[in-house]
């Protein structure tokens, strides 16, 4: 293990975090607020570690795959760690634990929160706690590897550790251009859903936040009553369109930049994203105009907010679906688990499993009729490698085994099989708000400290894709040969 270049890169990333604090400093500073101390003592904590970390030297700056491993979950529970301190320094949250919870949900994109009253919080916390989406939402890491060439070649060592999705192309051949395209893309996107919410009547503070939590899929507002608050169809529309769009793989947005439209529309995870949402839309919709007598323009446009922000996994709500019917909440219960697309900001399992996984039954069902037939799973035009099917079908099992493990262990909280279940799937798939005790109502505040950090842990396992922490800690990891 080069633990030279690790700590390293660790320092220069909390530098990072150090640094993406300075706004809501600066807002604190303008409004008056009493947590100038707090965002200013978290700053230099973090600032001053991370320096103290990047002085490290190191033999070589080739990172292997045990280094990126290494930096990849080990970055995520040090900015988790260290981004809980305005939080914590400020004490308007119960206790440390809860400021863990809530940054983990930050960063994560999960959107679940302990925070009973969130209108009562400062400005420029709330700032913070939203901000937590955004630079979450791409990766803080690709961050990192966009803004700090110095990693040199051993930057996609951490870009296929941290990247969301099965499959880590890289758009370009250089990874740091890669990484500095993707974000280019998501502050395009952000820019251009803070003017349109602007347009709609909101302010530019609440814009911003909405937005973090728009093209982060994160979910966290500034109002108690959500999206809902804002009793506006185009307000709806807008974030659902988004929220659309940033569960859509980046590398699309890009290759339609580039005009390679054809590459776009034929592209089959992306055909079963827009599926399932029209799908599910649908089915929602005539079942709240035929079982609660919704009046038909409503209907629709709260079921496809709704969809959007489950498959999505952001976790904003415009209603408490947690009131619809048992089918409307089945359907979103099952778009808890499918999520957005590969290279998306979205969790869950993400389509593309989903696809090769619907190819592989098929194929099993084919080969009752023909045993000796050779049937390639195919993405497109292009037959799957052996390795990413197993890798995916490995995924899949491994998911619904801890999804199962979770619930046993959250059913501890003697809480209904509906709420313990959920609160796992939301937080396992970066959701945000479940049904029942966990419902877009409520809050994961009377969950007890052992269940938040629990539950903190799925959320940090859903955003890293499994493997990469579990990869870590198999004995292989420690290896010379890795």
């Amino acid at each position: 293990m080069n633990l030279g270049i690790v700590i390293k890169v660790l320092g220069k990333l909390l530098i990072l975090e150090a640094l993406l604090m300075i706004p809501s400093l600066l807002i604190a500073l303008y409004l008056g607020e009493p947590v100038i101390i707090p965002f200013a003592a978290s700053i230099a904590l973090t600032f001053t570690t991370g320096y103290a970390l990047s002085r490290f030297k190191s033999q070589s700056n080739r990172l292997k795959a045990k280094e990126g491993l290494s930096i990849v979950a080990t970055g995520w529970l040090l900015a988790s760690v260290f981004g809980s301190l305005p939080f914590i320094f400020s004490g308007l949250v119960p206790s440390v634990v809860d400021a863990f919870f809530e940054t983990v949900s930050g960063l994560t994109t999960t959107g679940a929160t302990i925070v009973t009253d969130i209108e009562i919080l400062p400005k420029a916390l709330l700032f913070w706690r939203s901000f937590t989406h955004w630079i979450g939402g791409m990766g803080i890491l690709v961050f990192t590897i966009a803004l700090l060439p110095t990693l040199g070649v051993g930057g996609f060592q951490i870009f296929r550790a941290e990247s969301p999705g099965p499959v880590t192309d890289k758009i370009v051949p250089r990874i740091k251009d890669t990484a500095k395209i993707l974000y280019v893309t998501y502050i395009a996107l952000t820019l251009l859903e803070i003017f349109l919410l602007k347009l709609g009547g909101m302010s530019w503070y609440e814009s911003a936040l909405h937005t973090f939590g728009t093209v982060g899929t994160g979910g966290f507002s500034s109002r108690n009553g959500s999206i809902g608050a804002f009793d506006s169809t185009y307000i709806h529309l807008v974030i659902s369109v988004f929220m659309v769009l940033s569960g859509t793989n980046f590398a699309l947005h890009y290759a339609l930049i580039k005009g390679k439209w054809r590459d776009v529309v034929k592209n089959p995870e992306l055909k079963l994203y827009l599926g399932i949402i029209l799908s599910a839309t649908a089915l929602i919709g005539f079942n709240l105009i035929l079982a609660s007598q919704v009046e038909v323009g409503l209907a629709f446009r709260d079921a496809f907010f709704q969809v959007s922000s489950i498959i999505t996994t952001t976790g904003y709500s415009t209603v408490d679906f947690d009131q619809w019917s048992t089918f409307a909440k089945a359907i979103l219960f099952v778009l808890m688990f499918i999520g957005g697309s590969s290279g998306s900001t979205g969790g869950g399992i993400k389509n593309i499993r989903i696809l090769v996984l619907v190819k592989l039954v098929k194929r099993e069902v084919t080969r009752i009729f023909h045993p000796r037939a050779v049937i390639p799973i195919k993405i497109g035009d292009k037959a799957a490698p052996r390795e990413m099917v197993s890798g995916i079908t490995s995924f899949f099992v491994l998911y619904i085994l801890i999804f199962v493990i979770g619930t046993l262990v959250i059913s501890l909280e003697n809480i209904s099989l509906e709420s313990a279940a959920s609160a796992v799937a939301v937080t396992l798939g970066n959701v945000g708000p479940g049904f029942g005790s966990i419902g877009p109502t409520e809050t994961f505040a009377g969950f007890s400290n052992f269940s938040k950090l629990f539950l903190s842990l799925l959320m940090l396992l859903g955003r890293l894709e499994l493997f990469t922490i579990i990869a870590l800690i198999a004995p292989k990891a420690w290896r010379n040969e890795v």
